[in-house]
C-alpha cells in the first residue's frame, strides 16, 4: 500500500515511462473553497447538421463532398500539418573551426518533417461522442484504426505478419479506404483526440486524427527509450508490463480492468483524471490484438470516456492517444513497444473549473493537488448507465 503520509504531504513522484518528475500537493485540497456546481448538462446537438463538413453527404471545406457513411469514415486532412511534397530542405553544414557559423550549426537546428494527416469519424450521428457509443459500436473505429496503422507499415516491418493475419479478419470499409502515402516510408503514426472545445476542437461531431510523420515524435520517442533503457537494465523485463503487475496487486489506482486491459490513473498522472489504457499481455500495436481484444478494448475506452461524463455530469473534454511501435522500426524497437492509450482531461473541480499548465509547471515541473489515489475512487463511483441516459 501507499504510506498514508503521502495524502498529507507534499511530494514529488517519478514516470518512468518518460524519465520525467512531478510535484504533488495534497493538502491543497482541503482549502475552503471547493469549486462551481453545475445542473447536468443535457446534449443539444443535432443527430445530423447540415453545416457540418464531416457529417454524411455534406461539403467539406475544400469542396469534396463526404458519402453517405453508416459508422466510420476516414479522409486525407483538408488543412494538414505535415504533407507528402514541399520544398525540399538539406541543413547546410559548417566545416568544424568556423567559430561563430560553427557555433549556431549547433544551436540552431532544424530538420524536414513530412507525411499525411487523416481525418476518422467515429460515427455517422453529430450529436454522439465514444460515451454514448457501446463497445460493439467502437469496435469498428478500432478496426479503422488497425487498417490504417497496418497499411502504412514498413515492407519489412516486424509486425507486418500480424498486420497481414489482422487485415484478413477485419472487414472493409464498405465506404471506402484511405489510401496510404506513397512517396516515402513513414516513421511514427499518431491517434489521437481532442474532445470539447476546452482542448480546442473546432467541430463537435466524433471524430479524431491520425498524423503519419517521417520522423518519431518527442513524447513516444522518450517513452521507446525509457522502456529500452528499463529492459536493458532489469534483465530483460518490460517496463509496463511490471508496472501491470504492481498495480493489479495494490489495487490502489485501478480504476476498471477486463481481461485484456488495464485502466488507471497512473502514479505519475500529471492531469487532475489522467488515465491510462495498458494492454495486459506484451501487445506491441493494433495489429496484434485478437478480435475478442478488439471488443476488449472497446469496452475499456468506453468504461473511461463514460465515467468521465457522469464525473461532473458534463460532455467531459480530454485529449487521448495510442503509443504503439513506430511504422518503420528494428527488430529491438517493436520488441520494446508495448500498446497504451493515454487519457489527459483537463477539468478538476467541476464541468467548468480546469486545471491549467501555468506558473511553476511551465517554469519549473507538472504539479498536481488532488492523488491518483483519489481520483481513481473518484473515477470508480462512476460507473453505470450514462448520466444524459437517465435525463432523457
Amino acid at each position: 500500500m501507499t504510506d498514508k503520509v503521502l495524502d498529507d504531504i507534499s511530494h514529488r513522484r517519478y514516470n518512468p515511462l518518460n524519465g520525467s518528475w512531478l510535484l504533488v500537493s495534497p493538502h491543497r485540497t482541503k482549502r475552503p473553497w471547493q469549486g462551481q456546481q453545475e445542473a447536468p448538462a443535457l446534449n443539444k446537438l443535432p443527430e445530423y447538421d447540415p453545416q457540418c463538413y464531416l457529417c454524411p453527404g455534406n461539403k467539406r471545406a475544400q469542396g469534396d463532398s463526404n458519402p453517405h457513411y453508416k459508422n466510420t469514415f476516414a479522409f486525407v486532412n483538408d488543412y494538414s500539418a505535415v504533407k507528402e511534397e514541399q520544398q525540399e530542405y538539406h541543413p547546410q553544414k559548417d566545416a568544424p573551426g568556423d567559430g561563430d557559423d560553427d557555433i549556431a550549426s549547433l544551436l540552431l537546428q532544424a530538420q524536414p518533417a513530412t507525411g499525411r494527416c487523416y481525418v476518422l469519424t467515429f460515427s455517422a450521428k453529430h450529436d454522439t461522442t465514444l460515451a454514448d457509443m457501446s463497445a460493439s459500436e467502437i469496435v469498428p473505429v478500432i478496426e479503422t484504426w488497425t487498417r490504417i496503422y497496418a497499411s502504412h507499415l514498413s515492407p519489412s516491418h516486424p509486425l507486418q505478419a500480424a498486420a497481414a493475419r489482422a487485415l484478413s479478419e477485419i472487414p472493409p470499409n464498405p465506404d471506402g479506404e484511405v489510401e496510404p502515402a506513397k512517396k516515402q516510408q513513414l516513421r511514427y503514426m499518431q491517434i489521437f483526440e481532442n474532445k470539447g472545445a476546452a482542448m480546442g476542437c473546432s467541430n463537435p461531431h466524433p471524430h479524431c486524427q491520425i498524423w503519419t510523420t517521417s520522423t518519431l515524435p518527442e513524447e513516444p520517442g522518450k517513452e521507446l527509450a525509457q522502456m529500452t533503457k528499463y529492459h536493458r537494465e532489469h534483465k530483460g523485463r518490460h517496463l509496463l508490463e511490471d508496472y501491470v503487475k504492481v498495480e493489479m496487486q495494490k489495487a490502489e489506482r485501478v480504476v476498471w480492468q477486463n481481461d485484456a486491459f488495464l485502466v488507471v490513473c497512473p502514479w505519475w498522472a500529471v492531469w487532475p483524471f489522467e488515465v491510462l489504457v495498458i494492454a495486459k499481455r506484451h501487445v506491441r500495436a493494433l495489429v496484434e490484438l485478437t478480435g475478442e481484444e478488439r471488443l476488449q478494448f472497446a469496452e475499456a475506452v468506453q468504461e473511461v470516456t463514460r465515467r468521465y461524463d457522469n464525473l461532473f455530469e458534463t460532455n467531459f473534454p480530454y485529449s487521448s492517444g495510442i503509443h504503439q511501435a513506430p511504422l518503420g522500426c528494428t527488430e529491438e524497437e517493436a520488441e520494446m513497444s508495448w500498446f497504451h492509450m493515454h487519457f489527459y482531461p483537463p477539468l478538476l473541480r467541476s464541468a467548468t473549473v480546469r486545471k491549467f499548465l501555468v506558473g511553476y509547471e511551465l517554469m519549473a515541473e507538472p504539479q498536481r493537488d488532488i492523488t491518483p489515489e483519489q481520483a481513481t475512487a473518484r473515477l470508480r463511483d462512476c460507473g453505470g448507465e450514462l448520466y444524459r441516459k437517465l435525463l432523457q
